[in-house]
């Protein structure tokens, strides 16, 4: 069965991750991207909540109609954790509603993804500035995961998150890792992770889950594309019913 899942996408930093994810899923899945405006490219709350409003993802949506979408996610994790765990939903809902077609966020994403590995301890790395990377540890939190550390790396637009490479993605996961967490969360969609997200893995030695990654995911599992992929991550090799994965390490 091939499948279209929509991405709405602010600004541009790292909307490129998508094509060279859709290359590794094809020939079953297409994954258009549209862009929404981002006014202010600055990990702060009043734009954080700016880039994420219903009238700017409706405006979105209508852009991906003649894509036949089957499913609309909300490529951006800062701007929908912002509006807290109640408000991410319901966020979504009027998404639905604007689409057509089910729809979610890559914050609500990080969340069903963990329930799927059945993991519910986490390490948070995130980029953003610490009073925002503290707003997706109260979202997660409000999801019932337990995070056991976060870091914070200040980093405050997402053109320069867009900028970081292998190695500096590499140390992110190494100064994020936990001995108590089962899972690292690399939390923005302003990361290019597609390429290095085995390599992730082995630097925590558990799961990592990445914005780009479990974005593409969440929208194939709400049309109920459940097949598995290598070389992205283990979120990609298990499906709901896979054990093997379950309580941490990444399934080899």
């Amino acid at each position: 069965m091939s499948v279209t899942i929509g991405l709405l996408y602010p600004g541009h930093s790292a909307e490129d991750d998508y094509p060279r994810l859709e290359a590794r899923l094809a020939p079953d899945v297409s994954l258009p991207v549209q862009h929404t405006a981002m006014l202010e490219d600055v990990h702060r709350l009043d734009a954080l909540l700016d880039w994420g409003r219903a009238d700017r993802l409706a405006e979105g949506a209508r852009g991906l109609a003649s894509r036949q979408p089957d499913a609309v996610l909300w490529a951006c994790t800062s701007g929908s954790f912002a509006y807290g765990w109640a408000g991410a939903q319901d966020q979504a809902a009027r998404l639905t509603a604007s689409a057509g077609v089910p729809a979610s966020s890559t914050s609500l994403a990080f969340v069903t993804a963990l329930q799927s590995l059945g993991l519910t301890r986490v390490a948070v790395s995130a980029t953003y500035p610490e009073e925002v990377a503290a707003l997706f540890v109260e979202f997660l939190s409000g999801a019932g995961v337990e995070v056991v550390s976060m870091r914070s790396h200040d980093i405050v637009t997402a053109a320069e998150v867009g900028t970081l490479d292998r190695a500096q993605l590499v140390d992110l996961v190494a100064q994020g890792a936990d001995d108590q967490a089962e899972a690292v969360l690399l939390p923005d969609t302003a990361l290019h992770t597609v390429d290095h997200l085995d390599a992730l893995e082995d630097t925590a030695g558990k799961c990592v889950l990445t914005a780009n990654q479990v974005t593409a995911w969440e929208g194939l599992r709400l049309v109920g594309h459940d097949r598995t992929y290598d070389g992205l991550g283990s979120l990609f090799r298990s499906s709901a019913d896979d054990s093997g994965l379950h309580r941490g390490g990444a399934a080899r």
